[in-house]
């Protein structure tokens, strides 16, 4: 049972019938009464026991934006149902209302829009509806919770989409679908045309040439069909913050982009998200479902506190295929010592793929090292003394950070140097610049011939 503020404002006067008459009896004539209607209201408010839930939602939702669902009470009961009720979903889901006020007569039901503004992406839940029933007199109310659990998956806001549409017109260009000719070609013969000053004249075809008594070119186009594995690491390198924000967030706008970049490529485009072990795989999607199905896997991707098993990528890798792919590795090189399964890994599949390694850097590790202060950091100037040698306000802490900085910047940059004489290309770039950078990499490989 749930008491009102009408219940407590009328048993607050019973102070005025103390006080006039002086005697205690008359306000507790008054108490009993207002106690009374208070069990009387409850019993004539509505059995929750007759009241269902039922729902309406979307089953996917982007971060950021927002999402319609409805919510239906039903009352089955004998009396009208005076409710307020309160969907028990979790803060991060964004629901508004949060609290809804209605009344359902007997037999009867009602509905309310819900909309959801999520903010963290992610499996969200709620296991039922808190219900307060109020009696006529509005003085006390039954209160229940009705179970009707729902769930709302929060997919990735893939805010690297705004970097779609250049590289896909990079794209029709390799593919001849433009008016622009890209100098170089692909690995599929497309078709044979006049020749024109400035093609390469190794793409004569003499013996059309000789036919037509004019010269004749081949003409070619990217190879279609070729395979794309995008590994992304949800080890301890992903729970990493860079400008407020997990290192897997970075990695999956990377693999968000790339899918759909390949996917419009005519490309095969599969995914694993690894750390000790396969945590979630999208194999064989249709191309017009990749972007929605990478959504959806890596929605629930989390970093854990284990390290990332890179032996299990060669058998991962052949168990989706057996030919040559585009292989994108969506980690961090900071340091040997951190890095040092993946670089062990490399040469494996650098001798059968084509492989991208990614390395994100920490623009507030650039700028300590450059010198440049932090946003809204003071520095402290003189608590400690200057530095011989050092312009006025060098003090031995900044001097400290900075060469602490430049060793990290310094170390990365060792770690993308082994990596590519593995033979991998390296993608190392802020956060924001990573997943367009892993893009430009696969339209070389594709302009290049080498997938």
């Amino acid at each position: 049972m749930a008491l009102s503020g009408r219940f407590v404002a009328l048993l607050a006067v019973a102070i005025v019938p103390t006080v006039l008459l002086g005697s205690a009896w008359a306000g507790a004539a008054w108490a009993l009464v207002v106690v009374l209607a208070a069990a009387l209201d409850v019993l004539l408010a509505a059995d929750l026991r007759q009241v269902r839930i039922e729902r309406r939602m979307p089953r996917l939702a982007r971060r950021g934006t927002t999402a319609d669902g409805t919510l239906v009470l039903v009352n089955d009961g004998a009396r009208t149902l005076r409710a307020v009720a309160r969907d028990m979903w979790e803060p991060s889901a964004g629901q508004t209302p949060r609290r809804i006020r209605t009344a359902v007569p007997a037999g009867e039901r009602r509905a309310t829009r819900i909309r959801f503004e999520p903010f963290r992406r992610g499996r969200r839940s709620t296991t039922g509806v808190a219900v307060r029933a109020t009696g006529p007199l509005g003085l006390a109310a039954r209160q229940r919770v009705v179970t009707a659990p729902a769930e709302l998956v929060v997919t990735p806001p893939f805010r690297s989409r705004r970097h779609l549409p250049s590289r896909l017109a990079r794209l029709r260009e390799l593919d001849g679908e433009t008016t622009l000719q890209l100098r170089g070609h692909g690995t599929e013969f497309d078709s044979l045309r006049d020749y024109v000053r400035g093609d390469d004249v190794r793409s004569i075809d003499w013996r059309a040439t000789a036919r037509r008594q004019d010269l004749v070119v081949r003409t070619w186009r990217p190879e279609r069909d070729r395979r794309v594995v995008v590994v992304v690491d949800a080890g301890r390198s992903g729970a990493g913050r860079v400008e407020d924000e997990p290192r897997l967030d970075t990695s999956i706008e990377t693999a968000l982009l790339l899918g759909a970049l390949a996917s419009a490529a005519g490309d095969r485009v599969d995914l694993v998200v690894l750390d000790d072990g396969v945590r979630g795989r999208v194999h064989g999607a249709a191309r017009s479902d990749v972007v929605r199905r990478f959504g959806e896997t890596l929605a629930l991707a989390e970093p854990g506190f284990a390290a990332t098993d890179w032996d299990a990528v060669p058998a991962l890798l052949d168990a989706v295929t057996t030919s040559r792919s585009f292989v994108v590795l969506v980690s961090s090189l900071d340091s040997v010592g951190a890095s040092a399964d993946l670089l062990a890994v490399l040469p494996r599949l650098t001798r059968r793929h084509a492989v991208v390694v990614t390395s994100v850097v920490d623009p507030t590790v650039e700028r300590t090292a450059s010198g440049d202060p932090e946003p809204g950091h003071a520095r402290q100037e003189g608590r400690r003394g200057l530095v011989p040698g050092l312009p006025s306000g060098g003090g031995a802490d900044d001097v400290h950070r900075r060469a602490a900085a430049t060793r990290t910047l310094l170390d990365a940059e060792g770690v993308g140097e082994v990596a590519r004489r593995a033979g991998a290309e390296v993608v190392r770039a802020t956060p924001d610049q990573v997943p367009p950078g892993v893009a430009d990499a696969y339209i070389r490989a594709k302009a290049t011939g080498r997938i």
